[in-house]
């Protein structure tokens, strides 16, 4: 699958991606990828979050590949259940936070946990990075292989982030080039 056989819907995490964070980056390169819009990036609210996933597939004129950052991840597998069969064709997940980590932050809307672990239904990869201060490698990979995901180890990467060195991230778009070339 090429990026003009799809719609691609861009799902940032908590506080949504900044200017340089390699989701705006792609956002702004690839000519059919869009955002995702919240209400309140600072105030998440996963029934509303999962909602808008949901809404913005159901317009999409193409199949659909998801994009997720940080919370969006889990915003996207909360969404799952709610998608229409057959229209995701895929989804490129990064850094899922461990919102089931006792203290994780407190802004975050407690809904998200636990996280869902039935498989996906639609093809997925996870990238998940050994020192993401907001998940544990291993927790990743439990996770990838409950929703039925590749896992891809990032090795030190951080948070895949702006702050962890991740704004163009050109490794990650090979590594969604690469997914989308075997959605086709």
């Amino acid at each position: 699958m090429k990026t003009s056989d799809c719609d691609i819907l861009i799902v940032p995490g908590y506080e949504n991606s900044g200017i340089d964070h390699w989701q705006s980056r792609w956002e702004r390169q690839l000519s059919t990828a869009s955002r995702v819009e919240q209400e309140n990036w600072g105030a998440p609210d996963k029934d509303k979050w999962a909602e808008r996933i949901a809404r913005d597939v159901q317009r999409a004129e193409r199949p659909v590949v998801l994009v997720g950052h940080s919370l969006g991840v889990l915003a996207i597998v909360h969404a799952a259940p709610l998608l229409a069969p057959g229209k995701v064709k895929g989804a490129f997940l990064v850094s899922m936070p461990d919102v089931e980590r006792p203290g994780f932050m407190p802004a975050i809307d407690r809904s998200f946990a636990p996280i869902p672990r039935d498989p996906l239904p639609f093809p997925s990869v996870l990238v998940a990075s050994r020192t993401d201060p907001h998940c544990d490698y291993e927790k990743a990979e439990d996770i990838a292989y409950a929703w039925g995901s590749s896992i891809v180890d990032a090795g030190d990467a951080g948070h895949l982030n702006t702050e962890s060195g991740h704004g163009p991230w050109p490794e990650g778009l090979m590594r969604f080039a690469g997914f989308l070339k075997r959605l086709a």
